[in-house]
């Protein structure tokens, strides 16, 4: 109880100092339609103040227009919570098939990533994958398998190295396991967990509201932070981290697909764009379980006068709880 205080009193003092960020990419969606009219639209997260958000034009043959059935949509509009959006006419000549898709921000770029979707008359579709800093978008118009897979994965790399709160949990459960072996159980059992609840969300096969699901993260996080901190090691937590790595990593799973339903899947490619989407989020994850396991390696060495340093594990479990309970306190008052 005195260490949930601790945590709660800890996650105050930093929210004074600390923003959450919202790791989703800028979306642009280009509808191609007959003779030449295409549609843009975009959408800005809520981590991009209004003031902040860039307008996006298409640049490459092709000039602003106006459909007669869309005159009172065109523009930028505010949707709400969730993010700023903007839609946009061209008449574009259907011979040119240099297309670019230019950001313009009124100041300095934040650091978000950008997700272009084409889409033909005919239905099928191309997505690409822009890095931060990248404003100015080159539009291939010739969609392959192997490009939605690539722009995908790289989404998915980008959103699990951006997604600080994945990875603190990821970094719990490697305290907890201890040794290689638990850590290799306990991650499997995570990522097992975790691509379940993705891909049946992101299919449409469930459906779970984002901020509940999001709070719930964070309270994992104080979960596992609140067992390392505890002198105990005869827990459930601590004999099985696998467990609880998988019962947790359904959770996360449905935090991954937030992201795909708010750039979306294309329609004829859905299955590969959510393969590519796991491999990235799976790779990046690796990467961080090695270079975290090499480093608690290294600081394993470490003695002082000849004694090895004992409890590693309850040192950053306090500032770990106390940034978690700042994230659950500013995602409750969201859901609030």
């Amino acid at each position: 109880m005195r260490r949930t205080r601790f945590f709660v009193l800890c996650a105050v003092l930093f929210s004074s100092g600390v923003c959450a960020h919202d790791s989703r990419p800028i979306f642009v969606q280009l509808d191609l339609r007959d003779q030449g009219q295409t549609l843009l639209s975009w959408k800005v997260p809520d981590s991009v103040r209004v003031e902040e958000a860039p307008d996006v034009v298409l640049a490459g043959g092709c000039a602003a227009a106006m459909d007669p059935e869309q005159e009172g949509r065109t523009g930028v509009h505010d949707a709400g919570s969730k993010s700023l959006q903007g839609i946009r006419w061209y008449a574009c000549d259907a011979n040119d098939s240099t297309k670019s898709v230019v950001l313009k921000f009124p100041g300095t770029a934040p650091s978000l990533g950008t997700l272009v979707r084409v889409e033909w008359p005919d239905g099928s579709t191309q997505t690409m994958h822009a890095a931060p800093g990248e404003l100015q978008i080159n539009v291939s118009l010739h969609a392959s398998t192997g490009g939605v897979l690539r722009h995908y994965l790289a989404l998915g790399l980008e959103h699990i190295l951006r997604g600080y709160d994945h990875l603190l949990f990821v970094a719990c459960l490697v305290l907890l396991a201890g040794s290689f072996k638990r850590t290799v159980y306990a991650v499997t059992g995570f990522t097992v967990a975790h691509s379940i609840t993705l891909g049946a969300a992101a299919l449409g096969f469930v459906t779970v509201p984002v901020p509940p699901v999001e709070a719930a993260i964070a309270l994992s996080i104080v979960f596992l932070a609140a067992e390392l901190a505890r002198s105990r090691r005869d827990t459930l937590t601590w004999r099985h981290p696998v467990v609880v790595a998988g019962l947790f990593g359904l959770l996360h799973g449905f935090g991954f697909a937030a992201v795909l339903d708010e750039v979306g899947l294309p329609h004829n490619e859905s299955l590969v764009a959510l393969l590519g989407f796991n491999l990235g989020v799976e790779a990046g994850q690796l990467a961080f379980v090695l270079v975290l396991t090499l480093a608690l390696g290294l600081l394993s060495r470490i003695r002082s006068d000849g004694v090895k340093i004992a409890g590693f594990s309850r040192i950053p479990a306090y500032p770990i709880g106390a940034f978690a309970m700042f994230l659950l306190i500013e995602r409750l008052v969201i859901f609030a």
